[in-house]
């Protein structure tokens, strides 16, 4: 509207001027109402991780095929160090309760030693395509999986997968055929996935961050602009451990980006006298604050009877979000001693009962092969301390006050609940955070590593996901 037909209106006899003054605060307070409505949003930024000062010149952003190679040199200083391993006698009858057990350790680094086959399993991991691009100053690295065989007509669903901490990319091997072939396995052929798996920097074979400051944030913008440089505007997102955390604030982030985030391990600031509260009635009146009969049986046991079983699981983090580099120099140097610390966090997280058994139990969702290669990423990349000053930057002394912390999500989300994850969050928890959960599954059996333990389970219930949002938007 022009400014002449503007004034022409606001003084015309027929409309009086002071009919415009409520009129104008009605206006106003619909505003305000609409304005303090709206979602918020983190703030993207921008970053520069790189060695030395960020170029002027614009970004490359090609990608460059990648394939996993270690030199024989690399590999017989390995061997070299396996053979110097100097062990320690456990004490009796002490199973995992003192974290890996020697004995057990010896016989697995005799097999390393004399029986696995890297250069077999470098063909194994070769066995999908593999890609780095420069983002930020860093090499990251990724795998792009497509389905070999989708029927004509059918689009294949753009779907990122984010690992965490003691994990790799190696994690999804197992459930990436499940979700590029579903109907190969036994899944619906439907929904059929297009998979993205990176390293996260400072992981793998992913360019560690040579400045302090690199945190979830800083992962989760990368990323954004991985799946932007691969062509997607729209996608899903998967994650566990701190895949979960970034995922999560990819979804803070550019909700208008975010078709769905799935989750299988929930991170929620749900504390003070709101958790006091639930807590204490939720043990025998449950249905008063939301609580199922489920979550009592998964809630209770850490809470009510052991809450020394949190503490014992979490050691580790004080330690690497504190001074990461001390314990990273044993780590770096010592093949066994990275094994022992890994391997550790296999027998345990995947199911607290293992660590009664002397062997840690690591056999019995995977193969020793499995657990061998994710630790040998660590080895020939040598990233273990890298990966650990991870926690170090996420958890500086103001963390609760990060914008990621109190910025709810709103984005369609999905929930699988395995029933050995470190912490239970109920769904009534979860809400305050995810404010559209459209699937909360609590899952039969297995424990922190979803899509390594059960991929079949995991799948399903990504497809179960994935179905609803579609549903639900035509």
């Amino acid at each position: 509207m022009g400014t002449d037909r503007w004034h022409s209106l606001a003084f015309n006899e027929h409309w009086p001027y002071s009919a415009l003054v409520p009129a104008g605060i009605g206006g106003a307070a619909l505003c305000w109402l609409l304005c303090g409505r709206q979602r918020k949003t983190i703030d993207m930024g921008d970053g520069w991780w790189g060695l030395g000062e960020k170029p002027t010149e614009r970004e490359d952003t090609r990608i460059g095929p990648f394939k996993v190679e270690v030199s024989e040199d690399v590999i017989k200083d390995f061997h070299d160090r396996l053979d110097r391993t100097r062990y320690f006698s456990p004490l009796e009858d002490s199973q995992f309760h003192y974290g890996m057990n020697s004995e057990t350790l010896k016989k697995v680094v005799s097999y390393w030693r004399n029986k696995f086959d890297w250069g077999k399993q470098v063909e194994i991991i070769n066995r999908y395509p593999h890609y780095t691009t420069n983002i930020e100053g860093l090499n990251v690295h990724f795998i792009h999986v497509k389905p070999p065989n989708l029927p004509a007509g059918q689009k294949a669903i753009p779907l990122l997968m984010v690992h965490g901490w003691p994990g790799s990319f190696f994690e999804f091997y197992r459930i990436i055929p499940l979700l590029t072939e579903p109907g190969k396995h036994g899944l619906d052929p439907n929904f059929t996935f297009e998979v993205i798996c990176p390293s996260i920097p400072g992981y793998g074979f992913s360019e560690a961050p040579h400045t302090k400051g690199f945190d979830a944030i800083a992962a989760a913008r990368i990323f954004y602009k991985l799946m932007l440089r691969l062509g997607f505007s729209e996608f899903y997102l998967q994650g566990g451990d701190w895949g979960s955390l970034i995922t999560t604030t990819m979804s803070q982030m550019k909700p208008e980006s975010v078709k769905g985030l799935h989750l299988n391990m929930l991170l929620v600031n749900k504390g003070g006298l709101g958790m006091l509260i639930s807590l204490l009635l939720g043990r025998y009146l449950p249905w008063l604050v939301g609580m199922t009969s489920e979550d009592v049986k998964r809630v209770y046991p850490y809470f009510e009877k052991n809450v020394y079983a949190m503490l014992r699981e979490s050691g580790y983090l004080h330690i690497q979000a504190t001074k990461p580099d001390t314990v990273g120099s044993a780590l770096n140097d010592s093949p066994a001693g990275l094994a022992a610390y890994i391997l550790e966090k296999f027998s345990t997280w995947t199911n607290p009962d293992y660590r009664e058994l002397e062997d840690g139990g690591l056999n019995r969702k995977y193969s020793l092969d499995d657990l061998l290669t994710n630790v040998m990423i660590y080895w020939v990349s040598g990233s273990i301390t890298s990966s650990m000053r991870f926690y170090k930057e996420n958890f500086s002394r103001d963390f609760q006050n990060n914008p990621a912390a109190k910025t709810p999500v709103y984005v369609p989300t999905g929930i699988a609940a395995f029933p050995c994850e470190l912490v239970h969050t109920p769904k009534v928890w979860a809400k305050g955070r995810f404010k559209n959960i459209v699937t909360y599954n609590y899952m039969p059996r297995g424990g922190h590593f979803g899509a390594f333990e059960e991929p079949e389970l995991l799948a399903r219930d990504i497809q179960q996901f994935v179905s609803k949002v579609e549903k639900g938007k035509k």
